[in-house]
């Protein structure tokens, strides 16, 4: 079945009175966006309609182009193109644009054009995913703090020095509403129902989706996962957070110890026992993590990678780099960027299947 004879699913209700009430909210689908990120967000929508029985929400999801929208896994949505500028979302009460992976390839000019002309129609502007890339490199979080996803936020943090960048989940600052990935979108849509609409819908709508807990703005985005949790579980999140804060200028961990009021000794039993680790190898590890996300999520050059996580010498930052990971830094980059030039292995062109079209 072709994406011109698929099905159409409509969204919301056709009475024009509902829809005078209804909240509207343009999502833009960058190429390769993250589904997850996207479901997320508009099933919370679709949910709050249904228990309700009213069109609280409607939605319209654009892709930038004629084409359908193709997300990181393969899949395809059919999307109101938007190669003519902004139509379909001029009425738009907030704008999402929800990014994934190779964002940076995907935001081209006119994806600025796109989201400074939406922005420019008084809309509230959000993300979902990796798109606040694509809102930063419009110069639409300029003086704003911003939430994304863990993986990115080593790297866009440097670029754009203007943009407070932060660990937590989601991020309302006035009319900006920033969000990381995953599931976290159910959250913050769930959070900004509740401001409109009440804590009863709010925990109706969690009733059907299962979730024992409502993550709150300020949760973040990456905790230690030990195999359990114990007495001095909290030592070691906080620890954890301290080595995370200082990466350039790593801190002794006497020092460390001492700022969590623990003895040194007391630190590398909790180490031991969480993570069988001493906090000295947990550090080097989270240290090289941070170079790997730079190496892969910027241009920025090697040399400076091995000073921003720490290393004195650029021979013992590929020396620990390689016994981590199992190839130089700079074998890194370049099996990252064949991986991400290289053509799609998914026939989804060839022989498309039903094509969700939304409107």
């Amino acid at each position: 079945m072709s994406p011109e004879s698929a099905p159409v699913v409509a969204f919301g209700a056709n009475d024009s009175s509902a829809k005078a009430r209804a909240i509207h909210i343009g999502f833009i689908l960058l190429p390769e966006y993250s589904m997850i990120a996207f479901a997320n967000a508009v099933e919370t929508l679709r949910m709050a309609n249904y228990i309700s029985r009213q069109t609280l929400y409607r939605w319209t999801v654009i892709s930038p182009g004629d084409q359908a929208a193709v997300a990181s896994n393969g899949l395809a949505i059919s999307a109101v193109g938007a190669t003519a500028g902004s139509a379909g979302l001029t009425d738009c009460d907030m704008v999402f644009v929800c990014g994934g992976v190779n964002v940076r390839q995907a935001t081209d000019d006119t994806v600025r054009q796109l989201l400074r002309q939406c922005a420019a129609t008084g809309a509230t502007m959000g993300s979902l995913c990796t798109g606040a890339f694509a809102l930063a490199n419009a110069g639409l979080l300029d003086g704003y703090r911003c939430a994304i996803h863990w993986e990115n936020l080593a790297a866009i943090s440097e670029e754009f020095p203007k943009v407070q960048f932060s660990t937590e989940v989601f991020i309302v600052d006035r009319d900006r509403i920033t969000c990381s990935g995953g599931t976290s979108p159910l959250h913050l849509m769930l959070h900004l129902m509740r401001e409109r609409f009440g804590a009863k819908l709010v925990m109706d709508v969690s009733e059907q989706f299962i979730i024992e807990r409502l993550r709150a703005s300020k949760d973040r985005q990456r905790i230690p996962q030990p195999e359990c949790i114990g007495p001095g579980y909290q030592h070691l999140t906080e620890a954890a957070e301290i080595m995370a804060a200082n990466i350039e200028e790593p801190l002794p961990l006497a020092e460390l110890a001492s700022a969590i009021n623990l003895s040194l000794r007391q630190l590398e039993r909790l180490f031991h026992r969480y993570f069988s680790m001493n906090p000295a190898q947990y550090y080097m590890n989270l240290r090289l993590r941070r170079a790997q996300e730079l190496l892969t999520h910027s241009s920025m050059p090697i040399m400076q990678v091995t000073v921003a996580c720490g290393f004195q010498s650029s021979s013992h930052f590929c020396k620990a780099y390689r016994s981590l990971f199992g190839q130089s830094p700079s074998e890194e980059r370049r099996s990252h960027a064949a991986a991400t030039t290289k053509p799609r292995a998914s026939n989804w062109q060839e022989r498309p299947g039903p094509v969700m079209r939304a409107a």
